[in-house]
């Protein structure tokens, strides 16, 4: 049965035990870099606030997020460590970042201008890090030109220059290749500061993939994603410090019934079985990010069995055939998570839906209630 206090019983676990063990074993890993937990897109599915809460309360050094709202929201909830926003911005945004003391990225020469002047009409002084592209064509001005995003940061008088980062493209592959010339790239760039004896700001490239595969990566700072919360990053990728996943997804059976033979399951009319069986239904769709996908394609738990998803996922239920087993309503039915000696992972999801776990976590509704617990 779901907690008491939730009135839906579709809910999502998130154990915190589980995600301080992870942090703990990544920052026993990288040694004396620091650790920056990344808590874009809802933390990964598992609760922006609450995750933040935790990791501040383990020491993270620094927090990372993708957008100006989700700096915004952490402010908001009272959580005063250092943010740094990844993503791109808005010139328009900028003020707001300063006033509410969020690192920003200047992945431009225009872009750092645009912070220096913002900070200097509001006499405060902003924190940036600095975007460099080594590989990856998204965000960040190209290696080879970064020296003069470099020159340029040194004129600037109203801001600090904390960080300079980049990102991997293929670090979670077997073939390292392109990942090590990225890293080649990169410190090619930071030499700038030996040339013209500086210091160095924070340097970091390793996102949770440079973490498992490439220790010489890790610099002064790693960024670790989903290999927080307890997901691998791919299949090919080495796993050298062990997680586990710290989120279950689980429903309620909401209704029991027996289809003849010859009577097609949901939308379009895409299964039919030849012989009686029971079908229940949960109260679960891709309203709350079950993906259509999963039709005819999915299995869930219950009773600590596995049975299949039957015709096509709706918005708000989808149908499961149990053959003829028995569940009855109120019965739980586990979508991510274990259930007795089975389990279904995000792996397992992202395989059913031809799409990767990264997607499958970050695509759980906020509609979905997040319960947090702790080992027993």
């Amino acid at each position: 049965m779901a907690p008491a206090d939730i009135v839906r019983p579709t809910h999502v676990e998130v154990n915190l035990s589980c995600l301080e063990r992870n942090f703990t074993a990544i920052r026993q890993h990288v040694g004396s870099a620091k650790v920056m937990p990344v808590l874009k897109a809802n933390a990964y599915g598992h609760g922006l606030v609450e995750v933040a809460r935790l990791m501040v309360g383990l020491g993270a050094d620094y927090l990372g997020a993708a957008f100006l709202e989700e700096g915004l929201l952490l402010r908001q909830a009272g959580i005063t460590a250092p943010v740094l926003v990844l993503g791109s911005l808005a010139g328009e945004q900028i003020p707001r970042f300063i006033q509410n003391d969020l690192t920003l990225t200047a992945s431009s020469i225009d872009k750092l201008q645009l912070i220096d002047e913002a900070a200097a009409a509001l006499n405060l002084r902003a924190k940036v890090h600095l975007k460099v592209d080594t590989g990856m064509e998204r965000v960040g001005i190209h290696h080879y030109s970064a020296p003069k995003l470099l020159e340029a940061s040194l004129l600037c008088r109203h801001l600090e220059v904390e960080g300079i980062y980049s990102h991997f493209a293929n670090a979670d592959a077997a073939d390292l290749s392109h990942a090590r010339l990225q890293l080649e790239r990169f410190l090619d760039v930071l030499a700038f500061y030996e040339r013209h004896s500086l210091p160095a700001p924070m340097r970091h490239i390793a996102n949770s993939a440079g973490v498992l595969q490439l220790p010489e990566s890790h610099l002064d700072l790693v960024r670790p994603g989903i290999m927080l919360y307890g997901v691998y990053p791919s299949s090919e990728c080495q796993r050298t410090v062990k997680v586990e996943p710290a989120l279950q997804w689980k429903s309620q059976v909401c209704y029991f019934k027996v289809v003849q033979p010859g009577s097609p399951v949901s939308y379009g009319s895409t299964w039919q079985s030849d012989h009686p069986v029971r079908i229940v239904t949960v109260p679960v769709g891709y309203g709350d990010g079950y993906f259509r996908a999963l039709s005819n394609q999915a299995q869930v738990l219950i009773r600590g069995q596995r049975y299949p998803i039957v015709g096509r996922v709706c918005m708000d239920q989808f149908m499961v055939n149990i053959e003829w087993d028995s569940a009855y309503n109120g019965d739980v039915v586990t979508l991510l998570g274990r259930d007795g000696n089975e389990t279904i992972t995000a792996d397992d999801l992202a395989r059913w839906a031809g799409t990767i776990p990264y997607e499958v976590l970050t695509n759980i509704n906020t509609r979905v209630p997040r319960v947090y617990m702790r080992d027993q």
